[in-house]
């Protein structure tokens, strides 16, 4: 969290940089496993909270099985962080380990609970962390939705929801962000529309799309937010390294936080 100068005041706001990043267990689109490309990715944007995806966190995997998935990969990428609180929120086992949503922060996180949004299919979670923000409490959601169309429109039910998002003690700023795995303006979209702000991002090329990495087609992470919280700006990582790490690519978005 920085200010332009100083102390927060009315002309000088709180500003925010927020990253969302689908991992992919660290394989990138040429089949290899690799923590520490991931955390080069990552390391340049200079964020304040980081919001991961498809977190492999194993830290009993042998050192015979790296290079694979099978690999500590929430502790060596928290670890690159040291001036960020880490919070993890398992959503399945794996390879002897946990896999789901990695959340880090800058700011102090005053608590956390994971959501269960499973559907009958594959485990999905969302990740909420309670964030001390200046004067504010910020409520940050972390989230992976299903791949499947019924499945995610039961998800997004529960995600909107009074045990999540609609939950009664909450207050604003709420942040939802992660792979929704939804390039339509399906029911989650719908939805987190009628309650949310949300933008289309504005990137190099004039090429929006997350996914796949390469080649962008389709948008899948996304970002929802409310006031205080008032976007500047976002952005597309793009580099040569962001191309292949993961099969998707960062999503930046820059926000100033009214006092």
């Amino acid at each position: 969290m920085r200010t332009n100068n100083g102390e927060p005041t009315a002309q000088n706001p709180l500003r925010l940089r927020v990253v969302t990043y689908n991992i992919h267990k660290s394989r990138g689109l040429d089949s290899r496993t690799s923590p520490a490309r991931i955390i080069s990715v990552l390391e340049p944007l200079d964020a304040d909270i980081l919001c991961l995806q498809e977190v492999v966190n194993a830290p009993a995997a042998r050192p015979a099985a790296r290079g694979r998935s099978i690999y500590d990969q929430a502790g060596e990428i928290s670890r690159a962080f040291p001036h960020h609180h880490a919070q993890f929120g398992a959503n399945r086992p794996l390879h002897g380990g946990t896999y789901g949503n990695l959340t880090l922060s800058r700011l102090p996180i005053r608590s956390w609970h994971n959501h269960d949004l499973t559907s009958r299919r594959e485990e999905r979670g969302a990740l909420q962390t309670d964030i001390e923000l200046g004067p504010h409490l910020l409520h940050l959601f972390n989230v992976h939705l299903g791949t499947g169309l019924y499945e995610r429109r039961r998800q997004a039910r529960v995600l909107l929801g009074e045990k999540v998002l609609a939950h009664p003690e909450l207050r604003p700023p709420r942040l939802v962000v992660g792979d929704l795995n939804e390039w339509t303006r399906g029911l989650t979209t719908r939805l987190l529309r009628n309650t949310f702000q949300t933008f289309r991002p504005r990137h190099t090329l004039r090429v929006p799309a997350t996914f796949p990495g390469l080649l962008p087609l389709v948008t899948l992470d996304h970002c929802y937010y409310e006031p205080p919280l008032k976007l500047l700006e976002s952005q597309l990582v793009r580099t040569p390294t962001a191309l292949v790490a993961s099969d998707h690519l960062p999503l930046i978005a820059d926000f100033t936080i009214g006092l």
